[in-house]
């Protein structure tokens, strides 16, 4: 599949702040850390981070979709489930190093189900837009009231005293997938790039890139190691 660099890199761009945006969520669920007056500045860089990573994956799945017409269910049914699986392997690890405040439904499962429940939209183009901002107004919504049972945790119910380092539930955040498969559509028609950009191969570029088309290991192996330097040094 032809990759386009402008993808990668900045794919590359949101993993590496994905990446300092953990670390400091990891600060601040430890106690080590108090962002004081930067507490606004860090909750608007971790919403804007996990956007523009969700994102790409919708646009990712558009290209992915304009190469693959036939048994395309069987295919991202298997992707997702791989992917949801290191969700649960990042959620058996962060257990046994954190207790209380694991990461039960992060980014890995919000991704390997997301996989698995767009590909009946990857056909509605303009139809995603709308659908995805109902979900992310419908999330928002139910992040203002907690529920007493644990059971629809991972579609967006919150129950009363949850707290995680990690935490994408469907409701909103499969709404963001949706209007990137909307924005892939838009701008990557049948997996071509509509609009005209010279190709870079300047160093960061390129290191970018390399870092976007291995973001799954990168976001796989980043927390435990976080956490585990942190009870090493510092807890």
């Amino acid at each position: 599949m032809k990759r386009f660099w402008e993808i990668d890199s900045l794919r590359g761009i949101a993993i590496v702040a994905m990446v300092i945006s953990n670390f400091v969520t990891d600060l601040l669920f430890f106690d080590l850390y108090k962002p004081g007056l930067l507490a606004g500045f860090w909750n608007l860089f971790a919403y804007a981070t996990a956007t523009t990573f969700i994102l790409l994956v919708g646009i990712s799945m558009t290209l992915s979709y304009s190469r693959t017409k036939n048994g395309a269910w069987m295919k991202y049914i298997k992707r997702g489930l791989m992917i949801f699986s290191l969700g649960v392997l990042i959620t058996l690890v962060t257990y046994m190093f954190m207790g209380p405040g694991y990461i039960l439904f992060g980014v890995l499962h919000l991704i390997g189900l997301s996989v698995i429940l767009s590909v009946p939209f990857l056909k509605l183009r303009n139809l995603n837009l709308w659908i995805g901002s109902a979900l992310i107004f419908l999330g928002i919504l139910m992040k203002t009231f907690t529920v007493d049972f644990p059971w629809l945790l991972w579609l967006g119910f919150i129950p009363k005293g949850f707290a995680s380092v990690d935490y994408f539930p469907i409701l909103p955040w499969f709404g963001v997938v949706l209007i990137g498969i909307y924005l892939g559509n838009m701008f990557y028609p049948k997996g071509k790039r509509l609009f005209k950009l010279n190709e870079r191969k300047d160093s960061i570029i390129k290191l970018l890139s390399y870092l976007g088309r291995n973001s799954l290991l990168i976001y796989l192996i980043h927390q435990p190691i976080l956490i585990g330097l942190l009870y090493l040094f510092w807890i």
